[in-house]
């Protein structure tokens, strides 16, 4: 190695020996100072651990101190609130009187319901605060009292400061019983309760039914319900039963708003004037005269129509708009239907009563009045009263269909028992004339036949039938099941005419008497529905056809020996003509005055068309033989003694010109006027009048 870098290492061991010695020095230095820090730490510890023991005591009470005032905070702050909402309570008392001296002095509607409306936001604000100060007092109190025991016991504060605390407390619980039931019972809540009840009742006392009772200029227009009320009366309304209910008065409401409406409705139907409905007993019904019974019972179905339609709907509509709304809408139903049952049980009596009458062939046809009128107002009526609540007046609107069924089907089948029974009820008539039984019976039957009743007839005749044989079976067709309904009756008035028939005792009265009533049916029945009911074919083989048979048989008997006795024949043969001629001839006048006589009142025949065919043909069987008769032997006798065959025929004529006569015992011609076309006598609709005003012919069954 060379001397150079011999030296250069040599310097660089040295100066490492210097900083080593030099770091020695100064780690011993930093020894030094550490103890000198872990004996000044130590001191420090000894110091911090002297004053934690020292404030140890101050940092219990400082905790002490939080609690104490978290506690009293907590009972504090809530009755600061209740002191609050007793200052609500007040300043909303004070609005309350404001807004009820407006409304007071109020004289606009509008404007006054505006303020009752704030009246009644009023009172439900008021109602609300009373509630909270109720609800919150007793807790609040108790909390209170709470905190003034604890501080008592435990003397937390001073004397001074728990003595006013416990006078607080004091003064609180008594402000709290004393003021809280007075202002919820006996003060100005209460006093404005008592007046929302008699707002509620003036104004559902306003609220009128419109037009009840007016004619209508559109008689097939459909009747419908109106609203009551404004929309501005249904809210104040709606808000003053809200807020009854809230206030522990629903039962007051609804008294209220029944009472009051059920008067309204009723004092609505009222305008129609229904006094018939004072009588309901069946016993009192049979007593009515039957025009009044007839006029009460049109009315009855007008009248029931319209309380469906027009009152009822309206009420329910209301009671909807102001009760639906309380117990999630379970209640406004009821109260409907407590307001439409003594006024509908009123209806429903009526109808009974009528229903359970006495069951006279001419209330048919009102009885089916009432049925169809029943018929139309079915499904109506099951939408007005609706649900559980409803159920029994539906029940009783059934049962009085029910009734109706059974009465217009009792009425209807002893009106055939009736027809059939009066077979030996009374004599025939002595002029041979149709018997009221008959006409009263065609008429009614083609009264039944008409569209008008047909429907209604053949329903009633089907329900009763399906209730007899039950819902299983097979009822008829509507028409056949009427077809042969009326053809039973038919055929029991035929009966009852073969009876009388049989009664007469001269040869020539009965076939005159089934003459005119065949051919009156026949005459009466075409082209009518009934005709059209029982067929052509029927009606020309049973009524037509006997008229002919009867018509031969009258000519055959009452006319035949006066024909016979003109016969020739043995003249022939005999010496004296003459004086045979003369007696044929004197026997043959006597015969003919006699028969002339039988005309006059015996062999009526009313019919002006069957008068004059009747004529026509007695014309054709006397007079050729009276002629040949007279011109053959007028030269044996004086032809002058005895009238000519045009002298003849217009004595035949004259016996068959009218049916009336004067008070000389001779016939006199009829007016044109008194002749129809089709030589029907008079109308069908002057008959169906005279029937529908007067149920006198009943008697005559």
């Amino acid at each position: 190695m060379a001397p150079n870098e011999e030296d250069s290492t040599l310097m660089k061991l040295e100066l490492a020996c210097t900083d080593l010695k030099n770091l020695l020095r100064t780690s011993a230095k930093v020894e030094e100072t550490l103890e000198n820090i872990d004996s000044k730490f130590e001191d420090t510890e000894e110091t911090l651990s002297t004053a934690a023991r020292r404030l140890a005591p101050l940092h219990s009470l400082a905790m002490t101190a939080k609690a104490l005032e978290t506690r009293i905070n907590r009972a504090v702050s809530p009755a600061l609130a209740l002191l609050d909402s007793f200052k609500l309570a007040e300043s909303l008392q004070q609005n309350l009187l404001a807004v009820s001296s407006k409304a007071s002095s109020e004289k606009n509607p509008k404007r006054r319901l505006k303020q009752l409306l704030k009246y009644v936001d009023c009172v439900d604000q008021l109602n609300a605060t009373i509630n909270t100060i109720s609800q919150d007092g007793e807790p609040v109190i108790q909390k209170l009292q709470e905190v003034v025991e604890f501080l008592s016991r435990t003397k937390a504060t001073d004397q001074y400061r728990t003595h006013r605390l416990r006078e607080t407390l004091v003064t609180l619980k008594t402000l709290y019983e004393s003021e809280v039931d007075a202002m919820r019972f006996d003060g100005l809540l209460d006093e404005s309760l008592l007046n929302l009840q008699d707002e509620f009742e003036g104004m559902l006392q306003q609220l009128k039914h419109q037009d009840i009772g007016e004619s209508r200029e559109d008689e097939e227009a459909e009747i419908v319900g109106s609203d009551l009320g404004s929309e501005m009366e249904v809210q104040v309304l709606r808000g003053i039963a809200e807020t009854l209910a809230s206030n522990d008065c629903l039962d007051i409401c609804i008294d209220i708003f029944v009472k009051v409406r059920y008067r309204r409705a009723a004092k609505a139907l009222m305008r129609l004037n229904p006094d018939y409905l004072k009588t309901y007993f069946p016993e009192e019904i049979d007593e009515m005269e039957w025009e009044s019974l007839e006029t009460a019972i049109t009315l009855w179905t007008q009248h029931f129509e319209l309380a469906i339609k027009t009152v009822f709907i309206s009420e329910k509509k209301l009671c909807v708009q102001v009760l639906g709304g309380i117990m999630d809408g379970v209640i406004w139903l009821e109260c409907f239907v407590k307001i439409a049952d003594k006024i509908m049980a009123v209806f429903f009596r009526f109808g009974e009563g009528v229903a359970r009458s006495s069951k006279e062939p001419q209330k048919l046809f009102k009885l089916l009045d009432m049925f169809d009128s029943l018929e139309k107002l079915k499904i109506k009526f099951s939408e007005v009263f609706e649900g559980e609540a409803g159920a029994d007046i539906c029940t009783r609107f059934r049962e009085l269909e029910k009734l109706l069924i059974h009465a217009s089907t009792k009425v209807f089948w002893e009106f055939g028992l009736r027809i059939e029974g009066n077979a030996d009820g009374f004599p025939p008539p002595q002029d041979c004339s149709v018997p009221k039984l008959v006409r009263y019976a065609i008429n009614y039957l083609k009264y039944l036949a008409a569209d008008i009743y047909s429907v209604s007839m053949a329903k009633v005749l089907r329900t009763e039938q399906i209730w007899k044989a039950g819902i299983l079976s097979k009822p008829e067709t509507d028409e056949n099941l009427l077809n042969h309904s009326i053809t039973n009756i038919m055929e029991a008035l035929q009966r009852n005419i073969e009876s009388k028939r049989s009664h007469y005792r001269d040869k020539v009265q009965p076939h005159v008497f089934a003459m005119n009533t065949y051919w009156y049916i026949y005459m009466r029945t075409r082209n009518t529905e009934l005709g059209k009911l029982l067929g052509d074919q029927y009606m020309k083989k049973t009524y037509k056809v006997f008229t002919e048979e009867s018509a031969y048989l009258y000519q055959r008997q009452a006319w035949g020996p006066l024909v016979r006795l003109l016969d020739t024949e043995d003249l022939k043969r005999q010496s004296n003509v003459g004086a045979i001629m003369k007696g044929k001839m004197d026997a043959f006048f006597r015969g003919f005055e006699e028969i002339s006589q039988k005309h006059r009142g015996s062999y009526v025949i009313q019919d002006v068309d069957l008068r004059e065919q009747i004529r026509e043909s007695t014309i054709k069987f006397v007079v050729p033989v009276y002629t040949e008769f007279f011109n053959s032997y007028s030269s044996v006798v004086q032809a002058k003694s005895y009238i000519n065959p045009e002298s003849m025929q217009g004595l035949l004529g004259q016996i068959f010109d009218g049916a009336d006569r004067v008070g000389d015992g001779k016939f006199r011609r009829r007016d044109s006027k008194d002749r129809l076309g089709g030589g029907i006598s008079t109308s069908i609709e002057s008959d169906i009048k005279d029937f529908r005003r007067s149920g006198s012919n009943a008697s005559d069954i």
